[in-house]
């Protein structure tokens, strides 16, 4: 069974580029440290101070392995401590899902065309 550890974070909009920071640091860091990181999400349109990470494990057995590695990791130690001497997260909240087999990461079946994002919103 693969679970997937969703983090809302509640930033503070005008910290937006710190938690983008630490967002970014966390690309070299979970992988590293057992998780799949799947991705960070920064606010764009709509509410300007949420945030959100989605992490995959394989088990909740397999997150707390990986709980314990983070704790020991300079490099994640050192981005929880920007985090919080820059203030960038007010807050985070922590949820678990069960991916439902034949229904995660399937790629879109239409042919990729190059439209901007821009174009694209």
């Amino acid at each position: 069974m693969t679970i997937v550890c969703i983090i809302r974070y509640q930033i503070d909009p005008f910290q937006r580029d710190a938690f983008k920071e630490y967002a970014e640091n966390w690309g070299r860091i979970i992988p590293r440290c057992g998780g799949h990181l799947v991705g960070y999400f920064l606010p764009c349109e709509g509410t300007n101070d949420v945030g959100w990470a989605l992490i995959a494990f394989e088990s909740l057995a397999a997150y707390e392995a990986y709980r314990a590695r983070l704790k020991t990791d300079p490099d994640a130690r050192a981005n929880f401590a920007m985090a919080q001497s820059k203030r960038c997260i007010l807050r985070e909240e922590r949820n678990f899902v069960e991916v439902v087999d034949g229904a995660f990461e399937i790629p879109s079946t239409i042919a990729a065309k190059s439209v901007p994002v821009e174009a694209a919103r």
